[in-house]
C-alpha cells in the first residue's frame, strides 16, 4: 500500500477522494499546506493522475505531480520571490523578496541571514516605499534625531539589513519629508481651531543661540467648544536681531498673520524681560488688530516660573558658600561606591529616619540644588559622625552652615512648591497662582520683620519681584478668582486685606470695577458666529424655524438695527447677569474643581459670562515649557539646529508638539488648592 500521511491536502479536493480505507485502518486526514507559495498558487487536475499548479496573478503553470511523484514547491517559490512573475511585481512596484534576504557582505554581520517564513496566519504585505519614508521623518521628529542620520553609514546597514528593497535617503530628501509632515499636521491643527468659539492667548519664550540669533517660540493656549483647555507651539519664528525694539513685535504680527488670530488675541505672557521700547513697539500692533480689551490691561503678562527663577537665584546667590561646601561633601560620597557605602552603614548604625537619597545637583536647574540641600540636611548627623568611620572625609560642614541651609530651604521650599505646579499634566490656571503668589508674598513679609539680617536682608531682595509681579498681575489673577465659584470676590477681599491693610478697599474696588467694565466690554461685542456655536444656535432652533427665514435672521442685513435697540435697552439687564452671579452663594470649596465644567453646565444660565470666564480662565501664567520651569539660565538651541534653514527648525519643533499631542489631548483643568 502507497504510504500518504505526509502528503499535503490539495485545495479545491474533498477529503473523501483523496482519503484511503482498509477494513483494519481508519481514513488518515492528509496534513494541511503550509508552504507560503499556496497564498499564490492553486492545484488543478488537467488529466487523469497530472495535476498543475497555477499561478494567481499570472495565470502560469507549473508542474506539481504526476502520479506518485510531486514535484515540491522550490520552483514556485523561485517564480514569486525572484521576480519572474510580471503581474505580481506590477502590483508591487518593485521586487520584493518575502522568502530569502540576500547577503551582503558590505552591510556588516558575521554570516549570511537565514531563511524566513512567516506563519500562515500572517498576511502577506507588500513593502511600501512611501510609507517608509513617512514613518522615517515622524521618527525623526519626534525624537529630535539629527536629518543626517539617514545619511550615517551604521543607519543605512541597518536598515539594509532589515529591508533591502528600501532606497537610501538623502538629507535633502528626509527635510522635504519632514516639512511635510508638518504641513499635514498644519492643516488638521487648523481645521481644529476654525471652530474654536473663544479667543486666544499667547506665550513668548526667547531662544538664543551661538549664531547670536533668537528663536521665538510662540505657544498658543485656548479652551475648545466641550470647554477643554488646549496648548499648541504656534510658530518658532527666527529673529536675527533679539535684542532690537521690534523683534517680539515682528514675531506676534507673523503668528497672528499665519493663523488668522486677528482680533482673537486676548493676553500675551513672556518669559523674558520686556522693555519699555519693546512695549511700546507692542502695543499699537495690538491695538490695530484685536479690540482694546479692558484698555490693554490683559495683553502684556510676565511669566511667574521667570518671577520664580529669579527669587530663587537671589537665594542661591545668597549662600553659595555653604552650597558648595555640603555640594563638596556630597560629591565625596556619591563618586566613590566604597565611600557610598560607609555613608549608608553610618546612617543604618545612627538609624537616620530620612528616606531621602543624596545626589548631585544640576547647577542649571535650581529646584535640584534646593532638593539636594533638603536631603543633605535631613542626613546631616550621618555626615557629621561620617569622618570617625572615614578618616579621609574632612569636609563636613559646621552647625552653623547647617542651620544656613535650612534657612535657605525655608526660602526655596513655596517657590519649589508653587513651580512644581506648572510641571502636572493637568494646565494650571491663573485661580491657583493667585493663591500662591498671595503666600509667597505673606510670607516674605514676615521674613521681613526677622531679627536676622540674613534673614531680613534676602527676603527683601525677594518681595521686591514679588512685588512687581504682583503689581503687573494681580488684577488678571484676581479676576480669575472671581471667576471661580468657590471664592468670586470673597477670597480677593480676604488676600488684599491680608496684603494691603487699611488701603484694601481701593484695591478690592479695582478688581471689583474692572470685572464690570470687562463684562460690559463682551455685552457690547458682535456675536461670533464660529462653526461650532453655528451648529450649537442650529440645535437649539430644532427645526422650529422655516430655513429660508432664519437664513434672513442670521444675515448680516436683517435685524441688525435690532441687536443695537436690544443692547441699548437690555444693557442693565445684561450686567445683571454678573451681579446675580457674584451675589449667589459660594459652592463648598473642594481641593479638586473642574472649573471649566462648571462654567460649560451653566453657559445657558450665563450666557456672556460664560464667554468671559473662558476667555479669562485660558489665561497662561507661564511662558516656559515643562522642563524649562526651574531653568535659570536663558534656553539656547543647540549648534545642529541652528544650522538648519529656520523654516526647518519651526517645522521639526512644531510637528513634535502637535505629535506629542494629537488631536484628541485634553485638559480638564483640574485646579488644586489647599489650604
Amino acid at each position: 500500500m502507497t504510504e500518504i500521511t505526509d502528503m499535503e491536502t490539495i485545495p479545491g479536493e474533498s477529503n473523501n477522494q483523496l482519503a484511503l480505507t482498509t477494513p483494519e485502518v481508519q481514513p488518515i486526514k492528509r496534513r494541511k499546506k503550509k508552504s507560503m507559495v499556496w497564498e499564490y498558487f492553486t492545484i488543478e487536475n488537467v488529466s487523469a493522475g497530472c495535476r498543475r499548479a497555477y499561478c494567481k496573478r499570472c495565470k502560469q503553470s507549473f508542474a506539481y505531480s504526476t502520479g506518485s511523484k510531486v514535484a515540491g514547491t522550490s520552483h514556485l517559490k523561485r517564480h514569486i520571490a525572484k521576480g519572474t512573475c510580471q503581474a505580481l511585481l506590477r502590483g508591487q512596484g518593485q521586487d520584493n523578496n518575502q522568502f530569502i534576504t540576500p547577503y551582503n557582505p558590505k552591510m556588516g554581520g558575521s554570516e549570511p541571514p537565514k531563511r524566513r517564513y512567516r506563519s500562515p496566519s500572517s498576511p502577506f504585505i507588500p513593502f511600501d516605499q512611501d510609507r517608509c519614508r513617512h514613518e522615517i521623518a515622524r521618527m525623526i521628529i519626534m525624537h529630535e534625531y539629527p536629518l543626517h542620520i539617514v545619511e550615517h553609514p551604521g543607519f543605512i546597514a541597518f536598515v539594509q539589513n532589515l529591508q533591502p528593497q528600501f532606497d537610501k535617503m538623502s538629507f535633502n530628501t528626509v527635510q522635504g519629508d519632514c516639512v511635510a509632515t508638518y504641513l499635514r499636521e498644519k492643516q488638521s491643527l487648523m481645521n481644529f481651531i476654525e471652530g474654536i468659539p473663544g479667543r486666544f492667548c499667547l506665550t513668548l519664550d526667547m531662544w538664543s543661540s551661538n549664531q547670536t540669533l533668537g528663536y521665538v517660540f510662540i505657544t498658543g493656549h485656548f479652551v475648545d467648544s466641550d470647554w477643554k483647555l488646549h496648548r499648541r507651539v504656534f510658530n518658532v519664528v527666527m529673529e536675527p536681531y533679539p535684542d532690537s525694539h521690534s523683534a517680539l513685535s515682528h514675531a506676534v504680527a507673523a503668528c497672528l498673520s499665519d493663523w488668522s488670530l486677528e482680533g482673537k488675541l486676548f493676553s500675551l505672557t513672556f518669559n523674558h524681560p520686556l522693555s519699555e521700547a519693546g512695549l511700546e513697539n507692542l502695543r499699537p500692533l495690538l491695538c490695530v488688530k484685536n479690540p482694546l480689551i479692558l484698555n490693554g490691561q490683559l495683553l502684556i503678562r510676565n511669566c511667574i516660573a521667570r518671577a520664580m527663577s529669579s527669587m530663587a537665584k537671589d537665594v542661591l546667590g545668597a549662600g553659595q558658600e555653604i552650597i558648595k561646601k555640603i555640594r563638596d561633601s556630597v560629591k565625596y560620597v556619591k563618586m566613590s561606591e566604597s565611600h557610598d557605602d560607609k555613608f549608608i552603614q553610618v546612617k543604618n548604625q545612627l538609624q537616620v529616619p530620612s528616606e531621602k537619597s543624596l545626589f548631585l545637583d544640576n547647577q542649571t536647574q535650581w529646584n535640584t540644588t534646593y532638593q539636594m540641600l533638603a536631603a543633605a540636611s535631613e542626613l546631616k548627623e550621618v555626615f557629621d559622625c561620617l569622618d570617625t568611620y572615614d578618616p579621609d572625609y574632612k569636609l563636613a560642614p559646621s552647625m552653623e552652615d547647617w542651620k544656613l541651609a535650612e534657612t535657605l530651604c525655608s526660602f526655596l521650599k513655596p517657590l519649589f512648591d508653587a513651580a512644581s505646579i506648572l510641571t502636572t499634566t493637568t494646565l494650571p490656571t491663573v485661580i491657583t497662582f493667585f493663591y500662591e503668589v498671595w503666600k509667597i508674598h505673606v510670607d516674605l513679609g514676615r521674613s521681613i520683620t526677622s531679627e536676622d539680617p540674613f534673614i531680613s536682608n534676602l527676603a527683601k531682595s525677594m518681595q521686591e519681584k514679588i512685588d512687581k509681579y504682583w503689581k503687573d498681575c494681580s488684577l488678571v489673577l484676581a479676576m480669575a478668582v472671581v471667576m471661580d465659584p468657590r471664592f468670586k470676590m470673597k477670597l480677593v477681599e480676604f488676600s488684599f486685606t491680608k496684603i494691603y491693610g487699611e488701603d484694601a478697599p481701593t484695591y478690592i474696588k479695582t478688581v471689583d470695577d474692572g470685572i464690570h467694565e470687562l463684562f460690559l466690554e463682551y455685552v457690547a461685542l458682535p456675536l461670533a458666529l464660529t462653526p461650532t456655536y453655528a451648529e450649537e444656535v442650529n440645535g437649539a432652533n430644532n427645526g422650529k424655524t422655516n430655513e429660508s427665514h432664519q437664513g434672513n435672521l442670521l444675515s448680516d442685513h436683517g435685524l441688525a438695527d435690532f441687536d443695537v435697540y436690544i443692547m441699548e435697552t437690555n444693557s442693565q439687564q445684561m450686567k445683571s447677569e454678573l451681579d446675580q452671579y457674584l451675589e449667589e452663594s459660594l459652592l463648598p470649596r473642594v481641593q479638586e474643581f473642574d472649573v471649566l465644567g462648571w462654567w460649560k453646565l451653566n453657559k445657558m444660565k450665563y450666557p456672556t459670562l460664560s464667554k468671559m470666564a473662558r476667555d479669562i480662565l485660558s489665561i497662561p501664567v507661564s511662558a516656559a515649557a515643562t522642563e524649562s520651569i526651574f531653568d535659570i539660565t536663558d534656553k539656547q538651541l543647540d549648534e545642529y539646529r541652528s544650522s538648519l534653514r529656520p523654516e526647518t527648525v519651526e517645522a521639526l519643533i512644531c510637528a513634535k508638539d502637535w505629535l506629542h499631542y494629537g488631536s484628541s489631548d485634553v485638559s480638564n483643568a483640574l485646579v488644586k488648592m489647599e489650604f
